[in-house]
């Protein structure tokens, strides 16, 4: 009976490994830079692209890079959407409109590993009157780099690599099957894989069977 007993312990404690090793990360979100545009003097979340959306002259338009789940938790530009500060020293020009942008890359938290985010920084974009904001966002702050979807991945340049990638608690790295840019995928998987340690568990649980069996022919 205590052989049978410290059999099933063995078994119990191989499969309660074999599931601890398997269980996936939480995931903590999203690593994006997020579209903000001014309501009232606040920021508010963006209810279309920069790529459809035409402001007015006057408009103040924002982006920030962090990692978040939806718009609900997603942070907010760092530097209030104040035009006339903004544009002060752009004057109105017939045929153009002014769209003051307010560029944030966030913080040293948010960046990919080995990414230092650039000093957030605003500008005045004077454009066509039918312009959009990603066309506003071209003059001021090349280069810009998008993924296949037409996402925003990177504006002057941050961050060199990665789009939309998704981020997990227990690591700093995203996923491995993350999309990039247009068309590629980046491997960033290190170490041994959950299978690996799954089937170390199973073999270790094996082994103590096989053992205990064979002692108690010999018994």
């Amino acid at each position: 009976m205590r052989r049978t007993r410290c059999l099933l312990v063995l078994l119990g404690l191989g499969a309660l490994f074999t599931v601890l090793v398997a269980a996936p990360a939480q995931a903590a979100g999203y690593r994006y830079w997020s579209f903000w545009q001014s309501t009232d003097g606040r920021w508010a979340y963006a209810t279309e692209g920069p790529a459809t959306a035409r402001p007015a002259d006057g408009s103040v338009h924002g982006f920030r890079f962090s990692v978040s789940e939806d718009s609900g938790d997603s942070a907010k530009p760092r530097t209030a959407p104040d035009f006339e500060a903004i544009c002060a020293k752009t004057p109105a020009k017939d045929g153009t409109k002014r769209i003051a942008l307010v560029i944030d890359p966030g913080t040293t938290t948010d960046a990919p590993g080995g990414e230092t985010p650039p000093e957030r920084r605003s500008a005045c974009a004077q454009v066509d009157e039918a312009a959009t904001t990603a066309e506003a966002l071209a003059q001021v702050a090349k280069p810009l780099r998008y993924n296949s979807q037409a996402l925003l991945c990177a504006i002057s340049g941050y961050p060199t690599s990665g789009c939309g990638e998704q981020v997990f608690e227990s690591a700093a790295k995203p996923e491995a099957t993350e999309a990039t840019e247009a068309g590629t995928d980046d491997d960033n998987g290190t170490g041994p894989s959950v299978g690996v340690y799954a089937g170390i568990a199973a073999i270790l649980v094996l082994a103590a069977a096989t053992a205990w069996q064979s002692r108690r022919r010999r018994r």
